[in-house]
């Protein structure tokens, strides 16, 4: 049995009905709540994901980088594409604010915001596993770099995914 605390209901219903009664929050106060929680979160991973990125950019001009195999090569190149790709994303809810500003649709910038940096986190979690990878195939080998981004790979859903989900369900 679970315990409910706050005296919250077992499901929590959603949508504009529920803020009103129970925040007193209208639906456009609801939606400027919403996007100011997004960009606390975005701050939260834009700067370590622009760092990474940047880094990632300088490691062809080092010395060791054209000793890498075919297979090191390939996963930096898949490491380098993923980290171009989560910063596109993790940035994209602000160019699309730039454009929406003021035309009312806040609402609509608050769930393509969310989308956003829901594939944005995914693509992270894939930057951090290639980068992960590539290390460790250069300084362990490949078979236990497999097994290490694996059980990596398996922390990363768990606390990304199976874990909000379980506190999403109460």
């Amino acid at each position: 049995m679970a315990v409910q605390m706050y005296d919250e209901p077992a499901v929590v219903p959603r949508g504009d009905d529920w803020n009103l009664e129970h925040r007193d929050e209208a639906p456009m106060q609801r939606a400027d709540r919403n996007f100011a929680e997004l960009l606390q979160e975005l701050r939260v991973v834009q700067i370590g994901v622009q760092i990474l990125f940047a880094f990632l950019l300088t490691l062809p001009f080092m010395d060791r980088f054209a000793g890498l195999g075919t297979l090191d090569k390939a996963l930096y190149v898949c490491t380098l594409g993923a980290s171009a790709l989560t910063v596109a994303l993790l940035v994209a809810p602000v160019a699309v604010h730039r454009l929406v500003f003021q035309r009312g649709r806040k609402r609509e910038l608050v769930r393509a915001g969310h989308r956003l940096v829901q594939a944005g986190l995914v693509c992270l979690g894939t930057t951090i596993l290639a980068g992960m990878m590539l290390v460790l195939d250069v300084v362990v080998g490949t078979p236990v770099a497999g097994v290490v981004v694996g059980a990596l790979a398996v922390v990363f859903a768990a606390l990304w995914v199976i874990l909000p989900m379980q506190v999403r369900r109460g």
